[in-house]
């Protein structure tokens, strides 16, 4: 029987990893029996708005509004395994994953649910920095503080417990259909995530090249501390590709991260429910009898924690001097471009004048 394997998150578990490899290895993994349907990666994105009812969807484009359809019906014209990717399905409703997947199996499709797991505390921290990569302002000490009953909220414990998703998603199909894929050591090369990947989908790891996923990068306590007050002041950047392509890209990874600032933690009382959460999910993955790839103990919080600052303690001097560097290499930028603009616009005169000159002369 066909196989349809919906990987539903967790966020900010490699899944940017993972799905870059997937769509710039389209056609290989074409050629392997494995169709990632759909016209284009955002495909799968606007898919999950609808599959949890968001709203947005409306305003995301014409096309937007065509994803699901799209790809079922390319789904559906596939005679072999099929990859939907995207970790916001995860937020979704019982009642919402449940509809999906009757869709999908009306097609006679044998469905398996793909969760790519880590520590709830590792998550929790770098959740948090994606909320501030898309225009948040919460302080972490206020972060996710209630679970959510929204299927539209993504930056919350209700996407990110493995046991609330697999509450809601694992219990639709047989539990050995329901695989988790825990995260790899540290000291493991970045391609044994894409390994384990491809252990479940039935691939050999070798159809795509590895090397082409890339990590998210992390900031640090001061630049984490600056983005958020900095977001408190903009103006605009309303939509989700003005928020992805300047303050997630330009201003967060290309220029905060790079800064390799100090590592944090939450509150302490945050640290213990992390690690409560990672217990749990441990102990209902085991009872479940779900396919783990991987180490389950690795889905634990340390028990063990080096020292690490809080964002609370960053200083207003600690946030002017991430500010300052901010412009000085903003405005470096600005003159560069103007430069090009600038050489690009005399440029563009010459050749005018050139072809000016060629037209009279054979005149």
């Amino acid at each position: 029987m066909r196989r349809v394997f919906l990987h539903v998150g967790l966020p900010k578990t490699g899944t940017s990893y993972l799905q870059t490899i997937v769509w710039s290895h389209r056609e290989e993994l074409r050629d392997a029996g494995l169709l990632v349907p759909g016209r284009e990666r955002r495909d799968h994105l606007w898919a999950s708005l609808e599959i949890r009812e968001d709203p947005s969807l409306q305003r995301r484009g014409r096309r937007a509004p065509q994803a699901w359809q799209v790809v079922r019906d390319q789904s559906r014209a596939w005679s072999g395994d099929v990859l939907i990717s995207h970790e916001f399905f995860g937020a979704a409703s019982h009642r919402q994953a449940a509809a999906m997947v009757d869709a999908l199996r009306a097609d006679d499709v044998e469905v398996h649910v793909v969760v790519t797991a880590r520590d709830p505390l590792g998550l929790f921290t770098s959740s948090w920095q994606e909320h501030l990569k898309n225009k948040g302002t919460t302080p972490i000490a206020r972060y996710a503080r209630e679970v959510s009953t929204d299927p539209t909220v993504i930056w919350n414990w209700r996407a990110l417990d493995l046991r609330l998703v697999l509450d809601r998603w694992g219990t639709l199909t047989d539990p050995a259909q329901v695989h988790v894929i825990t995260p790899p050591p540290s000291e493991a090369p970045r391609a044994e995530l894409w390994q384990r990947f491809c252990s479940v989908l039935g691939l050999p790891d070798d159809v795509a090249d590895a090397g082409a996923g890339f990590a998210n990068s992390s900031m640090g306590v001061s630049e984490a501390e600056t983005l958020r007050r900095l977001n408190q002041r903009l103006r605009g950047f309303d939509r989700a590709f003005d928020r992805g392509v300047w303050i997630r890209s330009y201003l967060a990874d290309d220029r905060l991260a790079v800064r390799a600032g100090d590592p944090f933690w939450p509150d302490a009382d945050q640290i213990t429910e992390c690690r409560r959460r990672g217990e749990d999910a441990v102990e209902f993955v085991r009872a479940a009898g779900f396919d783990v790839v991987g180490d389950i103990d690795a889905l634990r919080v340390p028990a063990d924690l080096p020292e690490r600052r809080h964002p609370q303690s960053v200083t207003d001097a600690e946030v002017a001097d991430v500010a300052l560097d901010l412009v000085a290499d903003l405005l470096g930028e600005v003159r560069r471009l103007t430069k090009q603009s600038a050489d690009d616009q005399a440029g563009r005169s010459l050749s005018d004048q050139a072809r000016r000159l060629r037209h009279r002369l054979r005149r």
